[in-house]
Order: structure tokens, then C-alpha cells, then sequence
């Protein structure tokens, strides 16, 4: 068990809980901004098992999360906007 393990593994606890509890309580808004911190997070825990377990190449899923977590945040916005 590394430290990049550890750090991941507090990263998920702490900020997906963090996350999830935004996103399921609150106005719209701040419904966005947990989807947006849970996207956030899971992004760099991903990073951190990559750097300390998965080859180079695996480095592509979390970028490619990037683009869709933000994709999928202006897609909300978009839907909200029509409210």
C-alpha cells in the first residue's frame, strides 16, 4: 500500500461523500455544484491510482472524464437555463 493508495482513498471518502450530499439536497444549483465536485473528485482519485498502479496508457480515462464530466455540466446548466 503506497501513499498514492492512502491518498486516494481518503480523497474518495472525504470528497465523494461530500459530493453526493450536495448533489442530493439543495436548490438546482447547488445540486450542480456537487455533480461538479463529484466529477472534480472522482478525477483525481483516478489520477492517483494510475500514478501508483496502472500503466501510462491508463492515464486517458481520466482525461477523457474530464472532458465528459464538463460536457455533462453544461448540458445541466443548458436544461436549468429553461427554467
Amino acid at each position: 500500500m503506497t501513499w498514492l493508495f492512502l491518498a486516494a482513498l481518503l480523497l474518495m471518502a472525504g470528497g465523494l461523500g461530500t459530493a453526493l450530499w450536495l448533489a442530493a439536497r439543495g436548490t438546482a444549483i447547488e445540486r450542480l455544484a456537487g455533480m461538479q465536485f463529484a466529477g472534480t473528485v472522482t478525477v483525481l482519485t483516478l489520477l492517483l491510482l494510475v500514478q501508483a498502479y496502472g500503466p501510462s496508457s491508463a492515464i486517458i480515462l481520466p482525461l477523457t472524464l474530464t472532458v465528459l464530466a464538463f460536457a455533462g455540466t453544461l448540458v445541466f446548466a443548458r436544461l436549468l437555463g429553461t427554467r
